[in-house]
């Protein structure tokens, strides 16, 4: 199966989003259930909790890995499912190396020193716990901000450098997605596996 969208596919995903955007207190209310939902497993998994985020970062505590290692082999084989039944488009987003190592230092400098990233932020507000309010959300509001205010200087000039498009690694290497799939999802769940026996 070629990796290219077909029309039938984009005919499809077109009616349902037409559909959605038609209905604005759906999308509310659908959003609000999604982000309900969200907040109440991530405080089910402890991802809300400060000492595990702190662990992670540590290297003594794997619960946020093993969630996010979880979540990576759901949403590959559920993303790639949808899309081969005919029933979702894939739209990988567009990058380059600049704007992916810059966002990944200024994100990693916030969870090393606050201790959350941002959906954990908001599911610890949510828990009523003061550093993620007082200290998170005013930094997430000022940072979103600082990047509206220079996003267009900075789209013109570092975030294109490195500039790779909207590549994936399937078509990076001329394969089938599932070709790429299969063998991710089978080291990942090896890794998780390993962790869980290895009591981290």
């Amino acid at each position: 199966m070629s990796d290219t969208i077909s029309q039938p596919e984009i005919k499809m995903s077109a009616a349902v989003l037409s559909a959605l955007h038609g209905r604005r207190w759906w999308q509310l209310c659908s959003g609000l259930a999604a982000g309900t939902i969200f907040g109440f497993l991530l405080r089910k998994g402890r991802l809300t909790d400060y000492d595990v985020l702190s662990g992670q970062l540590l290297l003594a505590d794997f619960t946020v890995a093993k969630v996010m290692i979880t979540a990576v082999v759901t949403g590959m084989v559920g993303i790639h499912l949808l899309r081969s039944l005919g029933w979702a488009v894939h739209h990988p987003k567009e990058g380059s190396w600049a704007s992916v190592g810059i966002g990944g230092l200024i994100f990693g400098a916030g969870f090393g020193l606050l201790g959350y990233c941002p959906g954990t932020l908001a599911g610890a507000v949510g828990t009523g716990a003061l550093d993620a309010l007082l200290g998170g959300m005013p930094g997430i509001l000022i940072g979103t901000w600082l990047f509206a205010l220079f996003y267009p200087r900075l789209d013109r000039t570092v975030l294109k450098r490195g500039y790779f498009g909207a590549l994936t690694f399937p078509q990076m290497w001329g394969v089938n997605p599932w070709a790429a799939v299969c063998p991710v999802c089978f080291l990942l769940l090896l890794l998780l596996f390993w962790l869980e026996r290895a009591g981290l």
